[in-house]
């Protein structure tokens, strides 16, 4: 398609020389496809190999990709303060099962007022995750749709609920989720810009715990925005 990349703008767009991407794509580390004998990426595909990236990386990989992502960023602020609204937390959340979570978690951003289709969100959250479950190790899951919904959306959003107990959600080990984080992104280097800082924090030593004895919503807001001050 016209609007892929070639090998040098995607180069130029994760700020590695030609050469690397060339090792990483012969080498099949990068999603690509051979078009009239030149390489050809697919921004979609490479939007979600990013995200996998910044998923799968420790906090200095992740530190890295942040910064090339707000190299070229939009000038808008994506931290977790600015993201997420204390409307938007519940500690704890009043759901039991995946779907009730989705339902509510998908609430709480509406509550802020700036996302304007609760039912489509859902179900495009509901999409993602029958597609592939977002459910990660230490009881935590990054709900969001599969591609960003701008043109149902005010601003960006970050939901954070915390069951109080943990339920099935589709982890690969079959533990246990109690920590869910709802992100809402109107652009992809918005979401990845979000994703990456969201997974810098969540690997902070001790997060974890200190979030489960957070004494309610408030509390659990304050400890992820001092956790990211001290980034």
């Amino acid at each position: 398609m016209a609007d892929d990349f070639d090998l040098e703008g995607l180069a130029r767009y994760l700020h590695l020389t030609v050469a690397q991407v060339k090792k990483m794509t012969e080498r099949g580390k990068i999603p690509a496809r051979r078009v009239g004998g030149a390489w050809r990426y697919s921004p979609a595909e490479i939007h979600h190999w990013l995200e996998d990236r910044i998923l799968d990386s420790d906090s200095e990989e992740v530190a890295r990709i942040e910064g090339v992502l707000e190299a070229e960023a939009e000038p808008e602020e994506l931290t977790i303060e600015v993201l997420l609204l204390p409307e938007a937390v519940a500690v704890p959340l009043l759901a039991r099962t995946k779907t009730s979570v989705i339902t509510e978690m998908v609430g709480l951003a509406a509550a802020t007022g700036h996302l304007w289709d609760p039912d489509r969100m859902v179900e495009a959250v509901r999409q993602r995750e029958d597609l592939m479950p977002t459910a990660m190790e230490g009881g935590l899951a990054f709900l969001h749709p599969r591609r960003p919904m701008g043109s149902i959306l005010g601003r960006p959003l970050l939901a954070f609920g915390m069951t109080t107990r943990g339920i099935p959600f589709g982890d690969a080990r079959g533990a246990l989720t109690d920590l869910f984080f709802l992100l809402c992104s109107t652009s992809d280097r918005g979401h990845l810009r979000a994703l990456a800082r969201l997974g810098r924090v969540m690997s902070t030593p001790g997060i974890l715990e200190e979030l489960r004895e957070a004494p309610g919503a408030e509390a659990a807001r304050e400890i992820l925005v001092a956790r990211e001050r001290s980034l």
